[in-house]
């Protein structure tokens, strides 16, 4: 396993991390019971994972749930990343007597005594350009409720915002190579030093090689129209004739790992083979051609006319 550390911050960070939305979620994939889940994240720690992204409303709850028995009696080396705004049935959590009492239940299910870091679960733009939520969690911090707090956001824009606004200690962000617009602004958050979490590196699948133009989706996957997936699995074609390989995974993280600023990247992890490719990723290489033609890819393809997400 490969760390990184930031001055905000104590621990080594694992830059492959463990995304938790699938542990528990019996909503968008197959019942894992929380045996199941226990040991997956034990077998994540044994491999050298140090880095957990959470949130009260995966699984209903239940992801938190299963971190916290899984982790509770390691808190020396593991780093957790919980986030306020959605509670665990998923309703809107965001003022601020909510997000003092969301990060108090997250305390107790996931078994700490702190939080390492605290983020917004995709605010809205008058939160991100306000004082208050920032304010708030610096009242926190001097509490010892959490160690340090930011932002989980989607775009270049909501990034500037929260760069000019406050002086956070994490950002989470969407990137990946049909989503490189974020990276306009890497070099200033690797300035700051901030821990910078990759979320959704895999376009929700479309990266893992799998998908193709009569692949049909159900739960959140379900937005895409017709005409998306006939994109996407166009553009899945044009990144596996760059990298000569069906299976996208280690090149799709390899991808993101290239850039300094990155600290980790959270794809979503449901069996221990997902698990074992995703470390896979530390290893693969990317010839200097290959991200050549990934970012002119993105550039001529995708940056005139952005894929939603």
């Amino acid at each position: 396993m490969e760390y990184k550390k930031t001055k905000r911050f104590d621990k080594k960070i694992s830059r492959i991390g463990f995304g938790a939305w699938q542990l528990g979620n019996t909503k968008e994939f197959t019942k894992m019971t929380i045996n199941e889940g226990v040991k997956l994240v034990k077998d994540a720690r044994a491999k050298g994972i140090t880095f957990f992204d959470t949130a009260p409303n995966y699984g209903g709850g239940r992801s938190e749930e299963i971190l916290g028995i899984a982790l509770k009696d390691d808190v020396e080396e593991v780093h957790i990343n919980t986030k306020v705004g959605h509670s665990p049935q998923d309703e809107f959590e965001f003022s601020l007597e909510d997000i003092t009492a969301s990060i108090k239940r997250s305390l107790n299910v996931l078994n700490r005594d702190y939080i390492d870091s605290v983020i917004l679960h995709s605010p809205g733009m008058d939160i991100l350009q306000g004082d208050a939520h920032y304010k708030h969690f610096e009242m926190l911090k001097k509490q010892g409720l959490i160690k340090g707090y930011g932002v989980s956001i989607d775009t270049l824009e909501e990034l500037k915002v929260v760069l000019d606004k406050a002086d956070v200690d994490v950002i989470e962000i969407m990137y990946n190579i049909f989503h490189q617009g974020p990276s306009a602004l890497f070099d200033e958050v690797n300035a700051r030093d901030i821990l910078l979490i990759i979320k959704v590196p895999l376009d929700s699948g479309w990266l893992t090689g799998k998908y193709h133009a009569q692949s049909t989706f159900t739960g959140i996957r379900s937005r895409w129209t017709k005409d998306d997936i006939t994109r996407r699995a166009e553009l899945v074609r044009d990144v596996k004739e760059i990298v000569g390989d069906e299976n996208l995974v280690s090149y799709a993280l390899a991808f993101i790992l290239k850039q300094d600023a990155v600290t980790t990247v959270i794809p979503g992890i449901r069996n221990h083979d997902q698990l074992d490719g995703n470390i896979d990723a530390l290893t693969q290489t990317l010839t200097p051609k290959q991200l050549e033609a990934l970012t002119t890819l993105y550039e001529t393809k995708i940056k005139p006319n952005p894929l939603p997400w």
